[in-house]
């Protein structure tokens, strides 16, 4: 793990997620496959667990799902600070990656789609307009997709660790086939993760 990060390791997350948030078709959480690959096995910056606590804690929480995004520029932070155990010495550094983070991630993606949404709503009626919406979809489930297999990767195959892919597959269906709300799911999950039993 880190011990401190450069300017130009700050920059380097900065542009990063910058470029990650004009490729967040269908929200943040659909850049949490990249976030995943440059912080965790290529930066070195954050383990896999403190990548799918952020997922899951942000996901938890009420509000929007990019409240992950924070949650890893504050890991990213307290990292770079020595770790949780400098307690309070740590929290400047953790603020600093929470700002620097969101802010990347927010404003590219944020401008381009009021800028989008004007003009679409403008050209509603164009046969163009209404084609890129429909073809965005798989594009999204896609990505959607792929966040969750790097989430139940990290517990290893499913022949080593069975119980968090039938966890994930089973949801998956809840998910396609009922109109069961995603907190009862999200509560169920955490009830087997405390008992241990995924």
């Amino acid at each position: 793990m880190i011990s401190s990060l450069s300017p130009g390791d700050w920059f380097d997350l900065v542009t990063h997620f910058l470029a990650l948030s004009l490729l967040a078709i269908g929200g943040a959480i659909t850049t949490a496959p990249e976030m995943h690959r440059y912080l965790v096995s290529e930066q070195l910056w954050l383990s896999n667990a403190q990548f799918n606590s952020s997922i899951a804690l942000a996901q938890a929480a009420p509000g929007p799902n990019v409240l992950f995004v924070a949650l890893v520029g504050w890991n990213i932070g307290v990292n770079a600070a020595g770790g949780a155990a400098m307690g309070v010495k740590a929290w400047p550094l953790g603020l600093l990656g929470v700002v620097l983070c969101l802010t990347a991630i927010l404003l590219p993606s944020t401008t381009l789609t009021v800028a989008a949404a004007r003009w679409g709503h403008k050209n509603k009626d164009r046969r163009a307009v209404r084609a890129f919406k429909q073809g965005m979809v798989p594009v999204v489930v896609a990505l959607l997709a792929s966040t969750g297999w790097i989430l139940a990767a990290s517990h290893g195959l499913p022949t080593e660790n069975w119980r968090p892919w039938l966890l994930t597959a089973i949801v998956t269906l809840l998910c396609w086939r009922t109109k069961i709300h995603l907190l009862w799911l999200l509560s169920v999950g955490g009830v087997l993760g405390w008992l241990g039993w995924v």
